[in-house]
């Protein structure tokens, strides 16, 4: 097996010469780089992982813990992975994935397998937080607590989403609103992007005279169909529909056309939700869409620029974008009667 000591002979220098250039902790001249780099790729040798590591005191592992939990959408789930592991690989970085929700399982990655951490499935008052700010290297939370101060932050801004989406649905014409929202477990827990859709869900309903009908729904679809029940028992006039929970999606669209309201006809019905999933609906669904693939993008950006400067900290919200599509049509008023 080639050596690192191979490598050093084949290019007339040191061991550490080698080390040097391997990673980069100090600077050689171009032309010793140069003959460095030929000889590796001359003798094919490819340096060991745990020593590289030790070398540059970097591990170029970076960990997402991305708790899969019943009440999530694992395909929604899996385009912010994406995002992460893609930007991550083009910066010659690996992805560890920790699926569970102990917080003991960061300090765990955190003693020397890993880089920095990003965290997703923030809550108001994340337990994981307290564990993170006494960990050495740098953490970026997809989502915002309560309190970040010292921690970095990504996330969609959901309370400017819904407040676009009343404000499209009313400025077509529509006054009997409701919103089905993410599933009950998420709110017992005070997940952020909850809170936050629904703080801008009433601010705006109460801005434009609307009575704010939220109702917590389901992903299985007895569980859709139970909420949708729910908001056409308390709002029998409804005409718009705001739904942010993508595994009802298609369950509640089905449910309207049981109860003999027809999308786009004579229910406009606007999505939060990834475009893939507005569009794949048998009617095209107007849609805000959440950019799980960029915001997954930006985590890891964000995380290379703390480990390039620690103490500097941010938050990022991104701001909501509206796809209009066949879901949604303007409300005509009531001709007026004769006398």
């Amino acid at each position: 097996m080639t050596t690192i000591d191979d490598v050093a002979r084949r290019a007339g220098v040191s061991a550490s010469t080698v080390s040097y250039a391997l990673s980069g902790k100090r600077t050689i001249s171009a032309a010793t780089r140069l003959r460095v780099e030929k000889a590796i790729a001359d003798l094919g040798y490819t340096p060991h992982a745990g020593a590289r590591a030790l070398a540059s005191a970097r591990t170029n592992v970076l960990a997402l813990m991305a708790p899969l939990r019943p009440d999530v959408d694992v395909s929604v789930i899996m385009q912010f992975v994406t995002g992460v592991v893609t930007k991550a690989r083009s910066h010659d970085y690996d992805v560890l994935l920790l699926t569970q929700e102990d917080a003991a399982g960061l300090s765990r990655v955190a003693s020397g397998m890993v880089d920095g951490l990003i965290l997703m499935d923030v809550e108001a008052q994340d337990p994981r937080i307290p564990v993170v700010t006494t960990l050495r290297q740098p953490t970026i939370l997809i989502g915002l607590p309560e309190d970040s101060r010292g921690i970095s932050c990504v996330d969609f801004d959901f309370d400017a989403a819904a407040r676009m989406a009343v404000r499209h649905l009313r400025g077509l014409g529509h006054r009997n609103l409701a919103l089905l929202g993410p599933p009950p477990a998420v709110l017992e827990r005070h997940t952020t992007y909850a809170d936050r859709l629904f703080t801008g869900y009433r601010a705006q309903c109460a801005a434009d005279g609307l009575e704010p009908v939220i109702e917590a729904t389901g992903t299985s679809h007895a569980a859709a169909l139970a909420a949708l029940d729910a908001v056409l028992t308390r709002s029998p006039g409804l005409t718009g529909l705001v739904v942010h929970n993508e595994a009802a999606l298609a369950s509640v669209v089905s449910g309207l056309r049981d109860h003999g309201r027809h999308v786009g006809e004579d229910v406009a019905v606007l999505a939060l939700c990834p475009a893939y999933v507005a569009e794949s609906q048998p009617i095209p669904i107007t849609s805000i869409d959440i950019p799980a693939l960029t915001i997954g993008e930006v985590a890891v950006e964000m995380l290379l620029e703390r480990m390039a400067a620690p103490h500097a900290t941010e938050t990022r919200l991104l701001a909501p974008t509206l796809h209009e599509r066949q879901s949604t049509f303007p409300l005509q008023p009531p001709a007026p009667t004769g006398r």
